[in-house]
């Protein structure tokens, strides 16, 4: 099921002829040549250069420094689920331009175009090794995941889901904080999403948070740090205000691991740090232990 949605058209980048050297007759050139675009990856941590399929296949995390570099929404969704039975809630919901902001429309439809997504999270029910879980999965690559009111939406509407069918949730965060382009509107979605979670809570749900690189604002401050289990992926920055604002304010230089995953693990504000490749296996377990015969 998964595979289809990875099946994009090939591109290729053109190598630029060039003079040939000695031996070969004046002004003589060699052929252009073509070499499928993305062929290479380079890491953006340690600089390092792999195939993008061995990279794919190491879950895009570097086999030389193991920085974990981002994933798109679908990328997660098929790491983390079961092959098989993904319902995807609210696929239709896309934003609009509530306050008329100047270019906010055109924005949105650039985003769509660029990252093959409809908005920056994609929400549903699957299995992970056949234990049911309702998922919210956030995508960095649309409008750098910030959260305007679809976002905030979808979210609560999949809590409220994994409420009524009694199920465990995992939301999978990635933030440049509250979209801008909504003002209000934007930030009353972490109020939501909270109200939502408080009720989940009272019911007795099991719900974790798995932060990935970044999260920051809004969401930071809303939903990402409301689970019952907190987790990160290494190296992952996670806080509210970024770096310098922080800096400038308080005067102060900040540690060189501030914000990250294992600085805040360190300082009590998360439970787990966790390899890519252990998360999966790690979910399970979680869901496993809180799993009771006819329900969790």
């Amino acid at each position: 099921m998964f595979k289809d949605l990875f099946q994009k058209k090939r591109k290729y980048a053109t190598i630029p002829s060039e003079r040939v050297g000695k031996g070969s007759e004046p002004g003589e050139e060699r052929p252009r040549r073509e070499i499928p675009e993305g062929l290479m990856n380079k890491c953006p941590k340690c600089g390092s250069i792999q195939y993008s399929k061995e990279l794919e296949k190491n879950l895009k995390v570097c086999p030389n420094c193991g920085h974990h570099m981002r994933l798109n929404a679908l990328e997660r969704i098929q790491m983390t689920l079961d092959d098989a039975g993904f319902e995807e809630f609210d696929s239709g919901m896309v934003s609009v331009d509530p306050l008329q902001f100047p270019g906010y429309a055109n924005k949105l439809e650039q985003q769509a175009l660029k990252s093959g997504l409809r908005e920056a999270v994609i929400t549903g029910q699957g299995t992970i090794e056949g234990l049911p879980v309702v998922v919210a999965v956030m995508s960095f690559d649309f409008f750098t995941g910030s959260m305007g009111s679809v976002v905030g939406e979808k979210i609560t509407r999949a809590i409220e889901i994994a409420t009524e069918r009694d199920l465990p949730l995992i939301i999978f965060s990635t933030s440049g904080g509250a979209r801008m382009q909504e003002s209000i509107l934007s930030l009353m979605q972490m109020a939501k999403t909270s109200a939502a979670l408080s009720r989940f809570n009272e019911k007795g749900g099991l719900y974790i948070s798995v932060i990935t690189d970044p999260t920051t604002g809004g969401v930071s401050a809303s939903f990402a740090t409301l689970g019952d289990i907190n987790i990160a992926e290494p190296g992952a920055v996670f806080g509210f205000a970024g770096r310098i604002v922080i800096e400038q304010t308080i005067r102060q230089k900040l540690p060189d691991d501030f914000q990250t995953a294992e600085f805040n693990l360190a300082h009590g504000q998360l439970d787990l740090v966790i390899h890519r490749k252990e998360l999966r296996q790690m979910l399970y377990k979680l869901i496993e232990m809180h799993t009771v015969k006819g329900g969790y």
